[in-house]
């Protein structure tokens, strides 16, 4: 299905895995000569694509073709019910490189770029799918240690949904009820599983010893810009930092964005990609995207 809308096409397409499909859409300039490069955006866990759309829509008018996508078992990447044994670490292990190698298929001879959203920025800043990119964003990516969260009501509220009730749900119904839990889509019971561990762990999945997690982020040698937000209550500066801060191949930036500066009355760990924000955050982070481009040739 193709649309148009201010002259920006968006094509639904499917991104076949050997464990099945991955649905999504390329959303870019209605030229298609004009493309300066592509940006595969990588979402966050139970969040649809359609979260993303706006923002695909802003770059695109920017002059970039965007990548939006569901991960396996979520969205219209099929049901979780369906994919029960589907981990967190699936998504960044297979379903982002996955993503990352049709791009770069299908537009074969454009630079690459990327924009991960929490544990889509986890992926790439574990060098999954980063390979041949000329820079990529995170997005309110950090460690999700429950213990580390600093308001109490928020560290109760995440601990009893990671430690208690997604957990029992996990294993009691194979997938999770996200929506009805306020964790955004409905998720297998696998990846809520892995998620509640690492959650308990004092560096995150930094202390999980079959991910090989430093060893793979000190791989990185690509550009960074990481981004937080002042008042996210979980993405603190100090846990956006415990992820960049093994990094230590790549040249990053960090950004820690006040609400109040850009005049904004809130963003949280959602609010980046609200249109309502289009304004105040999106020609920043397209502007650094760019610069990519025109420091390597």
């Amino acid at each position: 299905m193709r649309s148009n809308i201010n002259e920006i096409e968006a094509v639904s397409v499917r991104i076949p895995t050997s464990s099945g499909p991955i649905h999504g859409h390329v959303i870019e300039p209605g030229n298609s000569e004009g493309i300066a490069a592509v940006v595969v955006l990588h979402p966050a866990t139970a969040v649809p694509e359609r979260l993303y759309r706006g923002f695909a829509e802003f770059l695109a008018g920017d002059g970039f073709a965007v990548i939006t996508y569901d991960y396996r078992g979520t969205g219209n990447s099929g049901a979780p019910s369906e994919n029960r044994g589907i981990r967190m670490r699936d998504w960044m292990a297979l379903d982002v490189p996955a993503v990352a190698q049709w791009a770069s298929e299908r537009f074969p001879d454009v630079p690459q770029l990327a924009v991960g959203h929490s544990i889509g920025g986890h992926a790439l800043s574990l060098d999954y799918g980063s390979s041949g990119l000329r820079g990529f964003v995170t997005v309110a990516s950090h460690a999700g240690v429950t213990a580390a969260i600093p308001k109490l009501s928020e560290k109760l509220r995440v601990g009893l949904v990671l430690r208690v009730l997604g957990p029992l749900t996990a294993r009691l119904l194979g997938y999770v009820p996200g929506r009805r839990l306020g964790l955004g889509e409905d998720m297998s019971g696998a990846s809520m599983l892995e998620w509640s561990r690492w959650s308990r762990l004092p560096r995150y999945f930094f202390d999980d010893p079959t991910m090989g997690a430093e060893a793979r982020a000190a791989r990185v040698t690509t550009p960074v810009l990481a981004i937080g937000f002042s008042d996210d209550l979980w993405a603190t500066p100090e846990q956006i930092d415990a992820i960049a801060d093994q990094l230590t191949s790549a040249e990053v930036e960090r950004r820690t964005i006040d609400p109040g500066s850009v005049g904004a009355s809130a963003i949280g760990h959602m609010g980046f990609f609200r249109r309502t924000n289009r304004d105040a955050l999106w020609p920043e982070v397209s502007a650094w995207l760019r610069q990519r481009l025109e420091l390597i040739p």
